[in-house]
């Protein structure tokens, strides 16, 4: 089976040589993103893997279907650059629905410390000899509120992170997880209430923007936002806004908006037009990562070992258990009581 591999990193390569040498699945590895203008690559190959700024939309659907490929499939867990629509009939779409949730509720929570107790900017500090202390006072976490938008596996993780801090947890889920000992409550007073807010759920038409002007101005003055999902859960220029007026005292954020053109990209010669992120990144009180949450060795493992797992299942006729399927309209989460696949 011969799989076109896009925007790859060299991070990505010795894992999915290795499950793919032992499964069968030749991948070729190509640095480029795919798109419209790159879809052709993908001519004599069975199939493509991608990734988040990956464009898997109609136009690209339609190129890769006129050119045989019968599956794509995600080597992460958001599909939200994939048209599952316009692949319905043509082309399967697989993902890989947890990997690590370790790696991202692990990395939220670093993000959430090096924020309160100001460890980045102390590290600057001392690596000129500055032993001074001043500014760097920061707040206890013990006995706070955070607020956790999402409670799948990665939000509850972090849910047991945070009460080993100490901190009270409230949480907010579309589809609640019965019996799971969360104090779910509506989202206005989950924005009210808490000190912290951490989001955790995937990003649809219902949750863009989930963090605007309204749900900031119902915000704590100077509470804490955290992003370690999808960049366009925040409206930036509104978070941008807050952190002027002092409404939000901090924000870290692994993910952005329009980070397609910048993230996992060397800009550090260039000057970046994106003049948003730009003053951003300028603020003290904001900390940016370059969507990095997912990376470690057991993630990138997991990742690679069960999208060879996806495409061996298909390849062999097997079901499809991470299948992302259009035809019941629950995408990630369909019973397939008709049969084993979407189509």
């Amino acid at each position: 089976m011969k799989i076109a591999f896009f925007d790859t990193k060299d991070y990505d390569i010795p894992a999915f040589q290795k499950y793919g040498k032992e499964h069968g699945i030749a991948f070729t590895f190509y640095e480029t993103r795919l798109g419209e203008d790159t879809a052709e690559l993908a001519r004599g190959y069975d199939g493509v893997c991608v990734f988040v700024n990956d464009d898997v939309s109609a136009p690209v659907v339609e190129k890769l279907y006129g050119l045989g490929v019968k599956v794509i499939a995600l080597r992460c867990a958001g599909y939200n650059n994939v048209d599952v629509g316009a692949c319905y009939g043509k082309i399967h779409v697989v993902r890989v629905p947890a990997y690590s949730p370790y790696a991202v509720a692990e990395h939220t929570m670093a993000l959430l410390l090096t924020s309160v107790r100001r460890i980045h900017k102390a590290y600057n500090r001392t690596r000129e000899f500055n032993f001074s202390l001043s500014g760097l006072t920061g707040f206890d976490l013990h006995g706070k509120t955070v607020g956790v938008v999402g409670t799948g596996k990665i939000g509850r993780i972090f849910i047991d992170i945070c009460r080993g801090f100490g901190m009270h947890v409230v949480a907010y889920d579309k589809y609640p997880q019965e019996d799971a000992g969360i104090d779910y409550v509506p989202l206005d007073e989950l924005f009210a209430t808490s000190d912290v807010i951490s989001l955790h759920c995937p990003l649809s038409e219902e949750t863009y923007h989930l963090i605007g002007k309204e749900s900031l101005a119902l915000c704590k003055k100077g509470v804490i936002i955290l992003n370690t999902s999808r960049g366009a859960l925040i409206d930036a220029e509104a978070l941008l806004e807050a952190i002027k007026q002092r409404r939000v005292g901090a924000a870290c954020l692994d993910v952005y908006e329009e980070e397609s053109d910048l993230f996992f990209r060397d800009f550090s010669g260039h000057i970046v037009e994106d003049d948003t992120l730009a003053r951003l990144i300028s603020m003290p009180n904001v900390i940016v990562t370059s969507h990095q949450a997912f990376l470690t060795e057991e993630a990138l493992d997991a990742i690679a070992e069960t999208t060879v797992a996806n495409l061996v299942a298909f390849r062999e006729g097997a079901p499809l258990g991470n299948e992302l399927c259009y035809h019941c309209g629950r995408v990630e989460d369909c019973q397939k009581t008709r049969r084993p696949r979407c189509f």
